[in-house]
């Protein structure tokens, strides 16, 4: 009988370890490591995301490879680079955006044509010409951990042309926008 009490008790002790382990899990590693939800501010990135849709943004694969031209991140922007602490929720806002520039290249724009290393950049995901090139308008070299980001919609969008984003940072970027999850009737992959 007495065996009967260690086994019920250490059946529930594995119960109850099984249901902490899964609430940890999906309380603080999943959201903190795997995926995060973000919510799209203004109408930098339309017509692909718009104001206040809410994203998937997943946050593993570019800790085993590296971010890639035209991929949408959503990345920090900290108001002070001094304090760059990831933490402090007042020190930084995010960002969703399309890479544009990678690491090592120089990137220019030219009335609404950018250019990479002097060739033209074939893309088609701007919504409107570019009107502005901001401080792309002389060539930019991208350092050895440094992206150039645009908006889709490049008349509106604050994005790498202004010295308030600059280049980003790979330490800044949170991960790669996959899914759009609201409004539930757009609920699908990001392309």
């Amino acid at each position: 009988m007495e065996e009967q009490k260690k086994k019920k008790i250490w059946s529930i002790v594995k119960e109850i370890s099984l249901y902490a382990t899964i609430i940890v899990t999906g309380v603080f590693l999943i959201p903190n490591y795997v995926i995060a939800k973000n919510v799209v501010n203004g109408e930098s990135m339309e017509n692909t995301l718009y104001n206040e849709e809410q994203i998937l943004t997943e946050m593993v694969s570019y800790r085993f490879g590296k971010p890639k031209r035209f991929d949408i991140i959503v990345f920090y922007r900290f108001f002070d680079e001094k304090n760059t602490n990831k933490s402090d929720k007042n020190a930084y806002e995010f960002y969703v955006k399309r890479i544009i520039g990678l690491p090592g290249e120089r990137v220019r724009i030219e009335g609404d044509i950018i250019y990479i290393n002097g060739k033209p950049l074939e893309e088609h995901y701007g919504k409107d010409p570019i009107c502005d090139s901001g401080r792309a308008e002389e060539e930019i070299t991208l350092g050895k951990d440094e992206y150039f980001v645009l908006g889709d919609n490049r008349g509106v969008s604050i994005d790498s042309r202004s010295s308030s984003v600059g280049n980003v940072k790979k330490d800044w970027i949170l991960g790669k926008a996959c899914a759009r999850i609201y409004p539930f009737d757009k609920i699908g992959s990001i392309k």
